[in-house]
C-alpha cells in the first residue's frame, strides 16, 4: 500500500493552554497529509474543482493516543483506507518522531457537483484518479 509522509513542526499558536496540540488541528495536519498523498499520485485538489466538483468530508474518526506540544516535530502517513469507486477513506497517523502513535484517524469522501452537490461516480467521470486510488491499495513488494 502506498503511503506519503508529511512532516508537521509543531507551531505555538497550536497548542492549548495545557501545552498540547488543540484536537481539532489535527483535522488539519490531516487536510495536509492528504493532499501531499494526492499529489504524490500526480494530481491536485484544484484541478478537480475546475472540473466542475468538490470532494466535501461525509464522516470523520479520530483517535487520540499520546499527546503532542509545541516544540514537537511529528509526521502525518497518510494512505487510502478503503475505495469503492464513489466513497474514498484515507486513513492517517500522527507519529513523534521516535515512531510512537500519537493520533490516528480516517476521513470519508465522495466527488460532488459544485451546483448541485450531488455525488459523481470517480471510477465513471475521473477515471484516472479511479486507478490511481486502486494501484495505491495494492501492496508494495
Amino acid at each position: 500500500m502506498k503511503q506519503n509522509r508529511t512532516t508537521i513542526k509543531v507551531r505555538y499558536q497550536e497548542t492549548d493552554m495545557m501545552g498540547v496540540v488543540y484536537h481539532a488541528n489535527y483535522l488539519v495536519w490531516f487536510e495536509i497529509g492528504r493532499t501531499a498523498f494526492i499529489e504524490d499520485l500526480g494530481f491536485k485538489y484544484h484541478e478537480i474543482e475546475q472540473r466542475g466538483v468538490y470532494s466535501p468530508v461525509v464522516d470523520v474518526s479520530i483517535h487520540y493516543q499520546k499527546p503532542v506540544r509545541y516544540g514537537d516535530d511529528v509526521h502525518v502517513l497518510t494512505w487510502v483506507e478503503a475505495y469503492d469507486g464513489l466513497r474514498i477513506t484515507y486513513g492517517y497517523e500522527v507519529r513523534h518522531e521516535s515512531g510512537e502513535a500519537a493520533v490516528k484517524g480516517t476521513t470519508k469522501h465522495v466527488i460532488v457537483k459544485q451546483e448541485s452537490f450531488r455525488p459523481v461516480s470517480i471510477r465513471r467521470s475521473f477515471p484516472e484518479w479511479h486507478e490511481a486510488y486502486l494501484q495505491s491499495m495494492e501492496s508494495e513488494a
